[in-house]
């Protein structure tokens, strides 16, 4: 074994804090994987929490021993750390690096010792340069395994990098490739913004909503951006998760997964790798993690220092968004305070007051029968996060392998997805998704073949395990109602275990008369009814709704009870990129599909 393992705090940015003593003084063989392990947190539940009693048991051939860690203080992120042999990869069909010539390339695994429900390893991913000559560094002294890639020959064998032998689409093409080697060696070695068995947990918490026991709410910016980034919108849309997540739970009667489009949700797919205005032509803007949306020349150049920029911030919402879920924030005592000012004297406000109001009495009753509110359960929440597997390079470098699994996570966030114009099953996102262990999603639309679909879950999921596949479906209510069928059978003939998400935004936008895209929130609602009315058809489980919203009063999308029109967009039009739900039409759409939820749970036989 490689030595103790340490317990490691949450650390979001770079950190000189000193190496704590050891306090788990043995752990069988924990980086062998071929090993299992059964993790319990007691005291308190929450994934973000540092501060739980954990169980960890590990079995291995038959032996099963237990272990009881706790947290004694933080780890620095440069303890533990063992070199790796070297790498050497050719770079081809990739045009992130289309001004590089013959490349040499050398990967250096790190490991750390976690026991925060995940230990996670810095590696050194490949940092390109230029070179006469493809020769290898001499490896470094080392008990780790080493890495191999075949680049001759087609092989199943994955690598961190595998990904760049593979067509890349939508990556941009960086005209300084010494700045961008800088950039990723920099990201290499920062500390991972989420950890391995916080994604396990996600993992675990899906596969219940496979089988129809829990629903997923994903929601947050289409892109968040660099000049929007402050404290109060990020406290709105983690608010406004938090009453559609009451309102879901109160109606469904089941426990709801929150998972925010946050921290890190920044690169964005294009349809034309140009944008055109009054005869001048430039590149698209792709994020505000890739370039500027300033329409001017300067702006539209990638620039890679934009990617630490990207990581800062993600790694300080997350803190936010931890301080929020853990801190006293969440508590089930403060249902009714989670109303947003604006909302308040609205239709969905007055509806949000009133369950409100039901939930208060309720935990009035448990008091007064005895039983606490001291429980982590009601004082916390489970909050996850995710976005797009776009900017391979950035999500290579923010990958990590963990030392109690031996699986590597990509922990830029617990959950991520490949979209649609990258899902190809012999490109670049798929080839380097298939080799990370987070719980993924695929985005499907209409042109999905179900045979195509069945292959893709296969590459992802070879164990078919529940809860690492999640389809999220974008169609338009009328092809819901008569492409997704197919899929669901298709699917449930593999025998493959997914779990089914609506989102509801992508098929359904428009141009408005003043030029700016919007989306009705009628054609959204209908989407969500045909999703359900589906699932109900075909006996399979709606898992739950995929959504771009925001916790600001905007006016993108047009309707919903405070009727939002096309003359009303440009008022408070703030998205960088696709229009997103406001807080009363989310609320709106969460009172909406409560009601779905609570019929099903009648119409199954199910009580209170």
């Amino acid at each position: 074994m490689n030595g103790p393992n340490y317990y490691n705090t949450p650390q979001l940015l770079p950190s000189s804090t000193p190496s704590p003593t050891p306090y788990t003084r043995w752990v069988p063989s924990s980086t062998h994987p071929s090993h299992q392990t059964k993790t319990s947190l007691y005291k308190n539940p929450s994934a973000f929490s540092p501060y739980s009693l954990r169980y960890d048991t590990y079995k291995h051939k038959g032996t099963t021993s237990r272990l009881l860690t706790q947290p004694p203080m933080a780890l620095s992120a440069r303890n533990s750390l063992l070199p790796n042999k070297c790498l050497l990869i050719p770079q081809t069909q990739n045009p992130l690096y289309a001004n590089s010539s013959t490349l040499a390339v050398r990967s250096t695994v790190k490991h750390i010792s976690a026991v925060h429900a995940a230990d996670s390893s810095n590696y050194k991913n490949p940092i390109l340069s230029e070179s006469k000559s493809l020769k290898p560094t001499p490896p470094a002294a080392s008990s780790a395994e080493t890495a191999t890639v075949d680049t001759k020959a087609p092989s199943k064998k994955w690598a961190l990098d595998s990904w760049k032998s593979k067509k890349a689409l939508q990556l941009p093409e960086y005209p300084n490739v010494e700045e961008l080697e800088s950039v990723l060696k920099t990201l290499d070695d920062f500390p991972p913004i989420v950890f391995a068995g916080e994604a396990r947990s996600l993992e675990e918490r899906l596969g219940e909503a496979a089988l129809g026991n829990a629903f997923l709410l994903q929601g947050g910016d289409c892109a968040e951006s660099f000049k929007e980034f402050n404290a109060n919108n990020i406290r709105d849309t983690f608010r406004i998760l938090l009453q559609m997540g009451a309102v879901l739970t109160f109606g469904g009667q089941m426990p709801v997964i929150k998972v925010g489009r946050m921290a890190g949700q920044f690169a964005k797919p294009r349809s034309d790798g140009f944008e055109e205005k009054n005869g001048v032509k430039l590149p698209s803007y792709r994020g505000d993690n890739i370039n500027g949306d300033a329409f001017d020349e300067k702006s539209r150049i990638p620039d890679p220092q934009r990617m630490i920029r990207a990581y800062c911030q993600s790694a300080a919402t997350l803190n936010l968004l931890r301080a929020f879920a853990t801190g006293g924030y969440a508590a089930m005592q403060r249902v009714t305070q989670w109303n947003l000012d604006f909302t308040e004297s609205s239709e969905q406000g007055d509806r949000y007051r009133e369950l409100g109001h039901r939930v208060d009495e309720a935990l009035g009753f448990m008091q007064a029968a005895g039983l606490t509110m001291d429980h982590p359960v009601m004082k916390t929440t489970d909050f996850w996060t995710s976005h797009e597997c776009l900017l391979l390079p950035y999500e290579q470098s923010l990958t990590r392998l963990d030392s109690t699994s031996g699986q590597y996570y990509d922990c830029s966030a617990h959950f991520l997805w490949v979209g649609e114009r990258t899902r190809q099953l012999d490109g670049a996102h798929v080839e380097f998704l298939r080799g990370i262990a987070n719980p993924l999603g695929i985005k499907v639309s209409d042109k999905m073949d179900p045979n195509e679909l069945v292959k893709l879950i296969e590459i992802f999921n070879p164990e078919n395990k529940p809860g690492r596949i999640t389809i999220i479906t974008r169609m338009g209510a009328e092809n819901m109602r008569v492409k997704l069928p197919h899929l669901i059978r298709a699917v449930r003939r593999a025998g493959q275990i997914v779990t089914w998400v609506s989102d509801p935004m992508h098929g359904n936008t428009i141009k408005a008369p003043c030029g700016l895209k919007t989306r009705p929130f009628d054609a959204i609602r209908a989407e969500v009814r045909a999703f359900f009315d589906v699932h109900e058809q075909e006996g399979s489980h709606p898992g739950g709704v995929h959504l771009e919203m925001t916790g600001q009063n905007v006016t993108e999308c047009i309707g919903g009870s405070q009727t939002v029109t096309f003359d009303d967009l440009s008022s408070r039009y703030h998205t960088h990129c696709d229009p997103r739900l406001n807080a009363s039409q989310s609320l709106e759409l969460a009172f909406i599909i409560a009601e779905r939820l609570r019929k099903r749970r009648l119409a199954s036989g199910i009580r209170l």
